[in-house]
């Protein structure tokens, strides 16, 4: 979805411009399984930004590679993201959110590299990736 267009705002116009996984992901908080995301090989100079509003979110600069099973950002675009405390699942932890639409993205551990020592671990199926123009 372009970032130009509307948010939805009700559950059923989510559902009529997402698919099924896209929603559960981005919607009701989903994780997709690990190492199952098209994202985490993508090594192309390119912006990531979100699949559901389509608002910049990463720069592939800030990309690094894990062995978690998903695609891991050092830092994100300026006012791109907020942050909400997570204890689903029995956990404490920090979960990544869009800031334009609210969609569910992944979750921030501190384990990352410099500069700033964050791991911003995203769900492939949260993101579109646009290559950089030559």
């Amino acid at each position: 979805m372009p970032e130009s267009d509307s948010i939805p705002q009700t559950d059923e116009e989510w559902r009529e411009v997402l698919s099924d996984e896209e929603y559960q992901i981005l919607r009701e908080k989903g994780t997709e399984p690990r190492f199952s995301g098209e994202h985490i090989s993508t090594n192309e100079e390119g912006t990531y930004q979100c699949a559901a509003c389509g608002v910049e979110l990463f720069d592939s600069e800030t990309k690094f590679g894990t062995n978690t099973g998903w695609p891991s950002f050092y830092d994100a675009m300026e006012d791109a993201i907020e942050l909400h405390r997570d204890t689903s699942h029995g956990m404490n932890r920090t979960e990544v959110v869009c800031a334009r639409c609210g969609g569910h993205l992944g979750h921030v551990f501190d384990d990352g590299p410099d500069p700033t020592g964050k791991r911003y671990c995203i769900n492939s199926v949260s993101l579109d990736f646009e290559t950089e123009e030559e």
